[in-house]
């Protein structure tokens, strides 16, 4: 955390698909895959991102094993889970990847993820218990008070909505209409929930809601700071798979998987070091785009978070 350690910085909670054949490989079975799009048959692993101003990287991992696999003793020997893995959904993966972050002080100040976290009350009551705050994504349908977030939308003035960059992108800023409504009154002092929503400019009937809690002091800007830096483990997802071979691997076993991920993650945050001391973060933006589409065509001391589970 030396070179991209920094107090504002904010923790990225994903999954991603690995696709196989046969049923052999551990965790496999047929299940949605994100990176396909699809049901497909594939491993999913759930990983921690780190993300600051000095530049990003995968910190810690976990293999999710479904719970036909985690109730089948034969298919659990043959591929060497440890006796002590029982079932566990994505979202407690992720609390215990979260947890392992704050107990080994990782400078952070806020957390987001996608839906399948956001709507995880426990994974919320984790951070909000850590000192950090968070962004985290939610259905439409997710309940918040006596209704849905998306009723909530009437709630929103017509001067409510603010046009806002959620960060660069390919193309240039990416830049959506936000709005913020105050939400909840369970938060510590000096703390504040809210309801934050996006709505797309070419699909204004489109939205996207964000339960938040940040301090007192932030403003709108900041919520969709970290909002849009959920993008940044998806393009470690990318770079990893281009530049170190992430998801090249023809392992079958438990320790396989962990080892391979491992060494590809710690290979891609040395990467993310050297462009940090070189200055390249932004410069990298583009040639890394270039490489990724390269990839699909044909593709320094950083310490990963101590304790990184299972097979580490």
């Amino acid at each position: 955390m030396a070179q991209l350690g920094d107090a504002d910085a904010v923790l990225v909670l994903d999954e991603t698909g690995f696709i196989k054949k046969g049923t052999k490989s551990v965790g496999v079975q047929r299940q949605y895959s994100g990176t396909a799009g699809r049901i497909e048959n594939c491993q999913i692993g759930v990983f921690l991102g780190y993300a600051s101003r000095h530049g990003h990287a995968l910190i810690d991992r976990a293999l999710y094993l479904p719970e036909v696999w985690a109730n089948d003793p034969a298919r659990r020997d043959a591929a060497g889970v440890p006796a002590e893995m029982v079932f566990a959904t994505k979202p407690q993966l992720g609390r215990q990847m979260l947890s392992r972050a704050f107990a080994a002080g990782v400078p952070c100040r806020w957390v987001t993820g996608d839906s399948v976290y956001g709507a995880d009350y426990a994974l919320r009551r984790c951070i909000e218990k850590s000192g950090c705050g968070y962004v985290l994504a939610v259905t439409s349908r997710q309940r918040l008070g006596f209704k849905t977030v998306a009723d909530w939308l009437e709630d929103v003035p017509t001067s409510g909505w603010q046009r806002l960059s959620a960060g660069e992108g390919a193309k240039g800023p990416r830049l959506y209409d936000w709005a913020w409504l105050p939400q909840g009154s369970d938060a510590a002092g000096g703390w504040q929930k809210g309801l934050l929503i996006r709505r797309k400019l070419a699909q204004p009937e489109a939205f996207t809601f964000y339960l938040t809690l940040a301090p007192e002091a932030a403003d709108l800007s900041d919520l969709v700071r970290v909002a849009g830096t959920r993008w940044t483990i998806e393009a470690s997802f990318e770079a990893a798979k281009g530049e170190v071979g992430r998801d090249q691997y023809e392992v079958r076993s438990w320790t396989g998987w962990h080892r391979h991920i491992t060494l590809a993650m710690l290979a891609h945050a040395y990467l993310a070091v050297i462009r940090c001391a070189t200055g390249g973060e932004k410069r990298h933006g583009r040639s890394q785009r270039r490489s990724a589409a390269a990839h699909r065509a044909g593709s320094a001391p950083f310490a990963l978070a101590p304790g990184l589970g299972p097979a580490a």
